[in-house]
């Protein structure tokens, strides 16, 4: 007979490390906030005139988070790097007076280590966020910020994507002389999120023989859209499509009929005014429409998974995520699969 210690449940080592989050984001709070602000400080002193940010996967989906935050709370012009262009096309931009932020769980891939090393010799303050201290992506950059999530054994990415975000806006708000109070009731908050598990499930039903989903949201909730379909596509195999909620009504619309899944995640501020267009068109398609987000807009919905009322609009995207992360589990196991492991993938993708 076999120990039951060692048979392999599926989904046991990602549905342990979504619940680590709370206290992961607690420890950064403790014992990372400190460091940051003093990198943060540095870099201000400095002055960069603009950021450049560098990631793939589930890290760009926090690097455009950290776009909007830089946007919005700074003023400084942000942009996503293109990493051809120094990798493969062998460019040689001028990057005086520019704050390349690198961000990866493993600080392992090639192209991203050899494009900071690029980055830095061609005159830019280079700055790496990793789950990973001894990396070689932390080696090459001038300042370092540990995300201090521990290892991550799943394949998909949970409970390193929300500490990137947390440290993230806490540097930014270091940035800015700030002390991220925002984020303070944020571990206590994501673990009251994680103990519905039973509302998820419930929600998990609709999906269990979806072709293809929607996700659609703006602002600050737009980076959640992109990562919500990224796990949901690499744990469940279903066709995901996130777009903005503007873009989605530029010509992607007329694919959305009364059959359509789509879900929409709908921040309590000025993303979710901007939202409310989408909304409405949605509605009035007829679409299946389930929203993660505000009490009101969740009961006008087909369905939907309420958020907290009150967090500020900056710090929601590490409390969106939530639901969504348990939704591609649950789904992945409805349909017999296994999300620690999925299909064709490695941890640390390397790519040049």
């Amino acid at each position: 007979m076999s120990d039951p210690q060692t048979v392999s449940v599926p989904g046991r080592i990602m549905a342990a490390e979504m619940a680590e989050q709370p206290a992961v984001l607690q420890r950064i709070l403790d014992e990372g906030a400190p460091r940051i602000r003093e990198i943060a400080a540095e870099i201000a002193a400095r002055n960069p005139r603009f950021v450049l940010l560098t990631a793939r996967g589930t890290s760009d989906n926090a690097a455009l988070y950290a776009k909007y935050l830089i946007e919005v709370l700074l003023g400084k012009p942000a942009g996503l790097t293109s990493m051809s262009t120094t990798t493969a096309y062998g460019a040689k931009p001028d990057l005086a007076d520019c704050l390349v932020i690198t961000v990866s769980q493993s600080g392992g891939s090639p192209d991203l280590v050899a494009s900071t090393k690029a980055a830095r010799e061609a005159g830019a303050i280079t700055l790496a966020v990793t789950n990973n201290a001894d990396s070689p992506l932390a080696e090459v950059s001038e300042f370092h910020i540990d995300v201090l999530a521990g290892l991550e054994k799943a394949l998909p990415a949970t409970k390193t994507y929300t500490a990137e975000l947390l440290a993230l806006y806490l540097f930014v708000e270091g940035l800015r002389g700030g002390e991220g109070a925002a984020a303070k009731d944020l571990p206590g908050l994501a673990a009251g999120i994680l103990e519905r598990r039973e509302e998820v499930r419930a929600l998990a039903e609709r999906y269990r023989f979806a072709q293809r989903l929607v996700i659609t949201s703006r602002g600050y909730g737009y980076p959640t859209a992109r990562e919500a379909a990224l796990k949901l596509m690499e744990t469940t195999y279903i066709p995901a499509s996130p777009f903005s909620g503007a873009d989605l009504l530029h010509g992607p619309l007329a694919m959305v009929d009364n059959v359509s899944p789509v879900i929409a995640i709908v921040p309590d501020g000025k993303g979710g005014e901007a939202l409310q267009p989408v909304l409405d068109r949605l509605r009035g398609r007829g679409a299946d429409l389930v929203v993660i987000g505000q009490q009101a807009q969740v009961e006008a919905a087909s369905a939907g998974f309420a958020l907290p009322a009150g967090v500020p609009e900056e710090v929601q995207p590490i409390l969106e995520i939530l639901p969504l992360q348990q939704l591609a589990y649950e789904v992945t196991i409805a349909r017999g699969q296994d999300p620690d492991a999925p299909r064709a993938l490695a941890k640390v993708t390397e790519t040049r």
